[in-house]
């Protein structure tokens, strides 16, 4: 259970972080309601997510695999004794658990090793660092399967990661390869069990963020020409958010400037 002190810290964390999003998306001309807000709560305890879910929150952030999966497993269940969500296995359509806003939608931001693919596909609502077509094919397997076993009600959702600087330890395709992103595009699309969602990048740690996301932007628009839905845009951080927002991210994770700094224990 969270102290008091730590859900008033959350709160007004949450607070500031929500009045920059408003304020970015005035600035930007655009629909708050276009722009999701992801805490990313990695490293912290279960009991934080609670209480942020308290807050208002429904959608979270992880990064490791084994981590997610045991606090996804916890905060199921801590939710389900305090009557706010149906318990895990249930409800095999969540449609109505959606409408009363009680659901919660686990993220997948880290990258993921093919080993993993099935384990994420039992607890991921949206995968976000997909960038090869083995991932794509090991992760449609693993939500065929969570599908048919009743895991999950609705297909995993993918972004395809966008390398900026073509670094391959952060992962992505690179960017001026537009040939490779059409191929995983395409392959998310037609994978049964999968959706895309859209691109994912981080920006260069050495580059000016604003004219990284405008490529990034760029990319998005030249891929959206192919797809009669609405792709999204997953970029921007605690120190980016904003620039992120100007370049049409829909999706900021923020983890820092909500959580703090990491606890020198992880979960």
């Amino acid at each position: 259970m969270t102290s008091a002190p730590r859900e008033a810290e959350l709160a007004a964390s949450l607070a500031r972080i929500q009045a920059r999003i408003d304020a970015a998306a005035a600035a930007a001309g655009r629909d708050r309601a276009d722009i999701e807000f992801l805490p990313v709560t990695k490293f912290f305890p279960a009991s934080d997510v609670v209480a942020l879910f308290g807050l208002g929150c429904r959608a979270f952030g992880e990064s490791r695999e084994q981590e997610a999966a045991g606090k996804v497993a916890e905060v199921s269940g801590v939710l389900s004794d305090k009557k706010l969500i149906t318990p895990p296995g249930e409800l095999l359509d969540a449609s109505s658990n959606i409408e009363s806003n009680n659901v919660t939608r686990w993220h997948m931001i880290g990258r993921i090793q093919r080993n993993k693919a099935r384990a994420v596909a039992r607890w991921a609502a949206v995968a976000h660092s997909v960038d090869t077509a083995p991932l794509i094919a090991a992760l449609s397997r693993g939500a065929v399967e969570a599908l048919d076993q009743g895991r999950r009600s609705e297909p995993l959702q993918v972004y395809i990661q966008v390398s900026l600087d073509g670094d391959p330890a952060r992962g992505g395709v690179p960017v001026d390869r537009p040939d490779l992103v059409d191929e995983l595009c395409a392959a998310a699309d037609a994978a049964p069990g999968l959706g895309l969602a859209g691109l994912m990048a981080i920006p260069p740690l050495a580059s000016a963020a604003d004219a990284e996301f405008a490529r990034l932007e760029a990319e998005l628009l030249r891929v959206q020409t192919q797809y009669p839905y609405r792709l999204g845009l997953s970029a921007g951080m605690s120190n980016d958010l904003e620039v992120a927002v100007r370049h049409g991210s829909t999706c900021v994770r923020v983890g820092t400037a909500l959580m703090g700094p990491r606890p020198l224990t992880s979960p």
